[in-house]
């Protein structure tokens, strides 16, 4: 069978997609062990993580409260892209996912740079996390002395056995690494809005809207600090896509698919849009700086025993649970990839646990790249890490989007059959989507600094994208002529 699909039988509309003709060898040998529950909450872990925990100090000090409307702008296309993912996993389940689905509409070309555009994403990622992982433990006297780049060696190893162990293991990790997340947030929450209520003093500050009307209003330092974060905010919304992955080892995705997608949207409003207004409130945005995480900036000048150090465990819980899902995606699309020929060998390797081993140890081994990074430049490992994973990300959603399209108009066509889980207003959701991620690869270059550095590498990400193919092309062409043949 050929990488593209044949014409599908055209069904009633809003009926359940027929089957995909569409055979991807990569969804072959994994258990389907991931149930209801796990992929409940790692939908949520996907929409709660290090971006908001650790890259929120930084982002409020540099844009103000404003940054509330930067999460709910960036959380809005988020909810596009995986509600995109969503449709196309209803069609056909994949743990290759949007990869499996850039193969089966725009051929093996776009599967070769889907796939190593999400490598980019979670490999640089993994630098991300395991150099907030660092950060967070400093917050101790006990390790205070500790170089940065030990601690993220350890938590390195310490996420990558535990990864290797089984799907069960992975989503039972991320079960309770998400309800951890959740309880400390709505804690958090509960805590903030009695303080603003009460106006109980903040450091010597009142809680409430005086906060910030004395402080510069909504927009302290003008409107444009508020664009030029928008691709850290984006960062903070990089994992939503994981539960389209996890879809491939879960039985009957039909039924939990949509149920765990839907509910991102108001967890989006809840938590971050939320969570991001009441450290406006009780706090200047001149308190918060990227050194911290702003959760743990705001129990610290209450004085409350224990509590910042509670909510600094908190948040080293979501740097390591970060870690955990890029180290799992990563593996199973390079399994696919590795299986039609466009990624190495051994990434397509699995072990007795039925895990994708190969994959998993070469985002390990950007890693420890990472660490090396944390030795040579530890105050600015974070930022540079996390330009770089944004233009993955924003490869990746486009990927997504753009399958999307495709799909779309193959339905149009009659030659395949939507799902009655849909993306709204599509084509436009699409097309508006694909703009926006256009718009914030340009405001990451007019920012100027780290982010327009990470621009100009777009020509040799590109370049080597294309080098690549090249490479891999012959080997590709013989698997898919074999699989013709059989």
């Amino acid at each position: 069978m050929s990488d593209r699909t044949t014409a599908a039988e055209t069904l009633a509309a809003g009926a359940p997609a027929k089957s995909s003709p569409h055979v991807d060898a990569g969804d072959a040998g994994y258990s389907k062990d991931l149930k209801s529950r796990h992929i409940n909450m790692i939908a949520i872990g996907g929409a709660i993580g290090t971006g908001l925990f650790l890259g929120a100090g930084g982002r409020m000090a540099g844009a103000g409260p404003s940054l509330a409307i930067a999460y709910a702008v960036c959380g809005v296309f988020a909810f596009f892209v995986v509600r995109a993912l969503g449709e196309l996993v209803l069609y056909r389940p994949s743990s290759g996912a949007f990869v499996s689905y850039a193969r089966e509409f725009m051929g093996e070309k776009g599967a070769f740079a889907a796939g190593w555009l999400y490598f980019l994403n979670w490999s640089t990622t993994a630098v991300a996390d395991i150099t907030a992982a660092a950060t967070y433990a400093h917050f101790w006297a006990m390790f205070s002395d500790i170089p940065q780049w030990v601690l993220a060696l350890i938590a390195l190893a310490v996420v990558l056995t535990a990864n290797l162990i089984s799907v069960k293991y992975f989503g039972e990790m991320e079960f309770w690494f998400a309800i951890i997340k959740v309880a400390a947030l709505v804690a958090f929450m509960i805590v903030g809005i009695f303080l603003v209520v009460t106006q109980h003093p903040v450091d010597g500050h009142t809680p409430g809207f005086s906060t910030i009307t004395d402080n510069g209003g909504i927009f302290p330092t003008g409107m444009l600090p508020m664009l030029l974060v928008i691709q850290g905010v984006v960062f903070a919304y990089a994992s939503v896509e994981l539960c389209g992955v996890a879809a491939g080892e879960t039985e009957s995705p039909e039924k939990i698919m949509p149920k765990a997608i839907n509910s991102i949207m108001w967890r989006v409003g809840l938590f971050y849009v939320g969570s991001v207004v009441l450290l406006a409130l009780l706090l200047p945005y001149t308190a918060y700086s990227g050194d911290q995480s702003p959760f743990v900036t705001v129990m610290d000048k209450l004085g409350v025993p224990g509590a910042a150090g509670v909510m600094n465990l908190v948040v080293l819980t979501a740097a390591l649970s970060s870690l955990n899902s890029g180290l799992y995606s990563t593996g199973r699309i390079l399994r696919s990839m590795a299986l039609s020929g466009s990624a190495p060998k051994f990434t397509g390797r699995m072990n007795k646990g039925q895990v994708p081993y190969g994959g998993i140890l070469l985002t390990a081994g950007f890693g420890v790249l990472g660490v090396a990074l944390n030795y040579v430049v530890p105050g600015q490992a974070f930022e540079i890490v996390l330009n770089l994973a944004s233009i993955g990300i924003l490869g990746t959603w486009g990927m997504i989007m753009l399958c999307s399209l495709l799909f779309w108009h193959r339905a149009q066509d009659g030659r395949v059959t939507r799902p009655a889980y849909r993306l709204p207003w599509a084509p436009y959701t699409q097309i508006v989507t694909l703009f926006f991620l256009a718009t914030v690869a340009f405001l990451m270059w007019w920012g100027g600094g780290v982010g327009r550095t990470t621009v100009m590498f777009l020509p040799l990400i590109a370049a080597a994208l294309v080098g690549g193919w090249y490479l891999v092309r012959g080997r590709v062409k013989a698997i898919a002529q074999e699989r013709q043949d059989a």
